[in-house]
């Protein structure tokens, strides 16, 4: 917002109290996470559902998420969601990427930051099975609830492409033999 002083264009300066009533009469968007858990086990490469709890998708598998409380930072609510819904506390999680397609939450606008894990599921077991919690062979998920299913896609794409660069694979491959047969489990979904 521009105004014009003696003759020059002067630009206005928000106030930050301005910029809270702007945010506070705003549409009301929700922000969630949703955390990708990738595990190798028996040479195959899984990924950790849970069944929706909503009543809309009540029969469909889901990736962890939740809403990111209003007093909650995105890493602690990643790692608070995958506690509660695993109980597992000592996983390493990295952010991937955020989806924030209008229609993607039946609920309203909801903007969603996937965070993604690999883990050797050998060496993390679930201690939270609600839901009928567990892994899934990433060759056979399709159909999953919400746009869960293009969060994976995209989750795994990542994995794929950057797997040698990322934390992930050296938190999960602890010897050599472990990381070769990670790479044989890393074939192009």
């Amino acid at each position: 917002m521009a105004t014009v002083a003696n003759g020059k264009q002067v630009k206005s300066i928000k106030s930050l109290q301005a910029i809270q009533t702007e945010v506070q009469s705003s549409n009301r968007i929700a922000l969630s996470v949703d955390c990708v858990i990738f595990g190798f086990d028996e040479n195959k490469l899984k990924v950790l559902l849970i069944r929706s709890d909503l009543k809309k998708y009540q029969s469909r598998w889901s990736l962890l998420g939740d809403l990111v409380g209003a007093k909650e930072d995105l890493h602690d609510a990643a790692y608070r969601i995958l506690k509660e819904r695993t109980g597992l506390d000592d996983v390493y999680l990295e952010q991937v990427h955020t989806f924030g397609s209008v229609s993607r939450h039946p609920a309203g606008r909801v903007v969603t930051v996937a965070y993604c894990s690999l883990i050797n599921v050998q060496h993390h077991k679930l201690k939270i099975l609600d839901n009928e919690l567990h892994w899934h062979d990433v060759n056979g998920v399709s159909d999953l609830a919400f746009d869960h299913q293009e969060i994976f896609e995209a989750c795994y794409r990542w994995l794929q492409k950057g797997y040698r660069n990322t934390p992930l694979v050296s938190t999960c491959c602890q010897r050599s033999f472990l990381c070769g047969t990670f790479r044989t489990c890393m074939k192009p979904y």
